[in-house]
């Protein structure tokens, strides 16, 4: 008789170093939450890439657990840019057992109390699985009875210690965490849809652009320069920003449209102290044809109400009307200092303060009309051809992929890479089939 095969071993639980990482608002959603989670992960998919080894990700209960042969310093920093979690968490991975558990607690703290002997400590425990043999708060009194066993009368400090250990029990394995970093938070960039930023060299539109990311929108960029009557910089600069505001989504492109001859039409049409909200309508109006090639449903400025003379409630409005598409201010309500902070925060700030020649000087009159009537406007306007302005302007404009250095550039609708960067000086592709030198 054939041999009756014996039963099959249990595969032991995985076990090592692993980093947590704690949803967001995503949380809140209901019945269509996977397709936020979806998002969330293919986000987190494209930030791994080019890491250097393989990763893995397991989803749990509003946690996504990450791991790999990488370090795990290396899987932290990649991880605390993507929007949508709002904590990053090193933490072991250990069978779901009272004694493995508390093992490694104890070491956790141990080491932890080597670096600094009088700390605090505190124990918090999620219970998942409900059949586990105590409950959240009997574990935490038996954890910290356990720590306090093992390693002498440390002081527990349950609202602010020194070091929290986070313990959270699933079905066959457990995650112990004492180190937290704050993540981004907010909504998977993509889950709300596309939007363009008009992007300029300051600290504004670059926080701007980062906090629609926030909300769900993924985010081409547009830059308008003052050529043939500026230089260079402000584009090498907006190719920076771009760059460095594609850390937080999938890379998003450059378009970059010179605006010069388009503002000296203007000032020859008589705009006077209209000339900057005239040309600011222009630029929503040459945004907004560009949006329909990128698929976006939406523009994003930097705005602050009231912080500029071409920034007041009424201008804004003048503005708006220009446009074909909704014109999203993330900034309006706030202060300078505010949004200076951000760009400290997210790694543009040093990047806006370089010097460049700003398109909006160029030809700007000593002084701003604070409240531009639209019927001034539409008269300057009428003295051009708007549509063959924007056509112009949009036949000759350039595309760039400002990439995260080690990964690929994203192609273009048609497949073809138009020359990206990855950290390195490359030919740019433009529209027209003329070649210009990007930024690295």
């Amino acid at each position: 008789m054939p041999a009756v095969p014996s039963p099959r071993a249990p595969l032991p639980i995985p076990s090592g170093p692993c980093v947590l990482l704690k949803h967001g608002e995503i949380f809140l959603k209901g019945r269509n939450r996977h397709l936020f989670t979806e998002r969330l992960h293919d986000n987190l998919r494209g930030a791994l890439r080019g890491i250097g080894g393989s990763t893995w990700i397991k989803s749990g209960q509003n946690v996504t657990v990450l791991g790999g042969e990488v370090p795990l310093e290396d899987l932290v920093e990649r991880a605390r840019r993507v929007i949508g979690f709002n904590s990053v968490e090193p933490a072991l991975r250990v069978p779901s057992t009272v004694s493995d558990i508390t093992e490694t607690a104890v070491e956790a703290l141990t080491a932890a109390r080597a670096e600094r002997p009088s700390i605090s400590f505190a124990v918090r425990v999620k219970r998942r699985n409900k059949r586990f043999e105590m409950t959240s708060s009997q574990f935490e009194r038996f954890l910290g009875a356990r720590v306090r066993e093992a390693l002498g009368p440390l002081p527990v400090n349950l609202s602010s210690p020194d070091v929290l250990v986070s313990v959270e029990v699933d079905h066959k394995e457990s995650y112990v965490s004492w180190t937290r970093h704050p993540g981004p938070g907010g909504l998977p960039v993509g889950s709300s849809g596309r939007a363009l930023v008009l992007l300029s060299g300051g600290y504004d539109s670059p926080v701007a652009a980062y906090r629609a990311m926030r909300r769900g929108l993924r985010c081409d960029f547009v830059h308008f320069t003052g050529a043939p009557y500026t230089n260079a910089a402000s584009v090498y600069k907006a190719y920076a920003l771009a760059r460095e505001l594609n850390r937080y989504q999938p890379g998003g492109r450059l378009h970059v449209i010179a605006l010069g001859h388009a503002q000296k039409q203007l000032a020859i049409a008589g705009a006077g102290r209209l000339q900057v909200v005239a040309q600011r309508r222009l630029m929503v109006r040459a945004a907004s044809a560009l949006a329909g090639r990128t698929r976006a449903e939406a523009l994003v400025t930097g705005d602050s109400l009231g912080q500029v003379a071409s920034q007041t409630l009424a201008n804004m409005a003048a503005v708006d009307e220009a446009a074909t598409l909704p014109v999203l201010r993330p900034l309006v309500g706030w202060e300078k200092q505010e949004i200076i902070d951000e760009a400290r925060s997210i790694g543009t700030a040093e990047i806006s303060v370089l010097p460049d020649e700003d398109c909006c000087k160029l030809l700007a009159p000593p002084r701003v009309s604070l409240r531009a009537g639209l019927t001034n406007l539409h008269t300057v306007e009428k003295r051009l051809d708007l549509d063959d302005v924007v056509d112009g302007l949009l036949r000759d404009v350039q595309v760039m992929y400002p990439g995260v250095p080690g990964e690929e550039a994203e192609p273009d609708a048609d497949g073809q890479d138009h020359g990206l960067a990855s950290g390195h000086p490359v030919p740019a592709t433009c529209a027209t089939g003329q070649s210009g030198m990007v930024p690295s």
